[in-house]
């Protein structure tokens, strides 16, 4: 069955996404548009995208999209999709979504109308009027904007950020799918040193270290598609063998971390050992304004931000000091800063700026690769 299928990014992430299923994946039918991508395929397909993707946030199925200003018009737009396809007689279908510019504003009252359509299509179906829903769980999801209804199942439950290394995180946790698509718009691979001076619960350093080894970001978890029944449990043992067959465990890299906080050491300790990279990455407790970085190497750093885990004078401080330690440093450059001052306190204007955004934080990444990038005066 061919399907189309949806994956909803973090803004800024839209191309990295695209490019991870073109030639990860080897699909051609690929759509980037704002906040999500669109592609192709069939089951084999939805299952190496949720075990693969890295900068993804889940792997929806697109059912259809149809004109939707009245409840009428959502009721019979819902209730023409074949759900039969995918929900069998005991399968759960809760449904949620939101809506935006649209004259069915009230999500509550969408999701009740949209619930009845599943519910009437369905009873024709299995010429039942009650369901259970004590089998395996087919979320619906649903988007109204601009008076334009799209319905989707997703097939991957918790979102894809959640690997399963990181039950536990620090204050202000960085998104692991953002953190993957730091690394990746780096173009780092393994070959040169990596270094992440303020490595929280070593997210950055631990996707870094997947990437190299070749990892699947999602082999340490399930998916809720793994237990529909429209899809041969064999398609998921075959992908997931594929991807163990492709980790590379002999190979050995250059990635540390560290951080002023002996916590955060040890929480990056334990987190790397879950992800099954404790012997490719390292960490140690070190203040960053104190480290040596003359030396070859790409950096990669999430220091703090004023608004989240320090005011915003003392994050700037951070930041001068931080970047009078690095002065002519030979080492590439790649910083997530939601300041807009970052500039003036490290005392270097970026190379280039990428737009981003950590979860509702609007930040920019801070790209230096360039030795002779100019020094900018802070104010007195």
């Amino acid at each position: 069955m061919e399907l189309t299928m949806c994956c909803p990014t973090l803004f800024g992430l839209e191309g990295i996404v695209a490019d991870e299923l073109r030639f990860g994946g080897k699909l051609t039918d690929v759509r980037a548009e704002n906040g999500r991508v669109l592609f192709t395929g069939d089951a084999d397909t939805l299952a190496w995208a949720n075990l693969h993707l890295r900068c993804a946030e889940r792997v929806l199925i697109r059912l259809g999209a149809f004109p939707a200003k009245t409840f009428d018009q959502l009721f019979e737009g819902v209730r023409a999709l074949p759900w039969e396809q995918f929900v069998p007689r005991d399968g759960a279908f809760p449904v949620k979504g939101y809506s935006l510019g649209s004259a069915l504003h009230s999500v509550p009252d969408c999701q009740r109308i949209i619930k009845k359509a599943a519910v009437s299509r369905l009873s024709d179906a299995y010429g039942v009027s009650w369901f259970e829903e004590t089998g395996a769980k087919y979320q619906i999801q649903f988007s109204l904007m601009n008076d334009v209804a799209e319905l989707f199942l997703d097939s991957s439950g918790s979102g894809l950020h959640k690997r399963g290394y990181r039950a536990n995180a620090n204050a202000a946790p960085l998104r692991e799918t953002l953190a993957a698509a730091m690394v990746k718009l780096a173009r780092w691979r393994g070959r040169e040193p990596l270094l992440d001076p303020f490595c929280g619960s070593g997210t950055i350093t631990i996707e870094a270290a997947m990437i190299a080894q070749r990892r699947a970001p999602g082999l340490m978890r399930s998916f809720d598609a793994e237990k529909w029944s429209c899809i041969d449990g064999g398609v998921w043992r075959q992908a997931r063998e594929a991807a163990l067959d492709l980790v590379d465990r002999n190979a050995k890299f250059d990635i540390t971390g560290s951080d002023v906080d002996r916590s955060c050491v040890e929480l990056s300790i334990e987190n790397a050992r879950k992800a099954g990279v404790a012997g490719t990455v390292f960490f140690s407790q070190a203040d960053a304004a104190k480290l040596d970085y003359n030396r070859q190497g790409v950096l990669f750093a999430n220091p703090p931000y004023g608004e989240r885990l320090l005011d915003i004078q003392s994050a700037q401080a951070l930041y001068t000091n931080w970047g009078r330690a690095i002065g002519k440093s030979p080492m590439k450059q790649y910083v997530l800063s939601s300041d807009a001052e970052f500039e003036r306190c490290y005392g270097r204007k970026a190379d280039k700026r990428r737009k981003l955004y950590n979860g509702m934080i609007k930040c920019d990444l801070y790209m230096y690769f360039k030795h002779s990038a100019p020094s900018i005066a802070k104010k007195p």
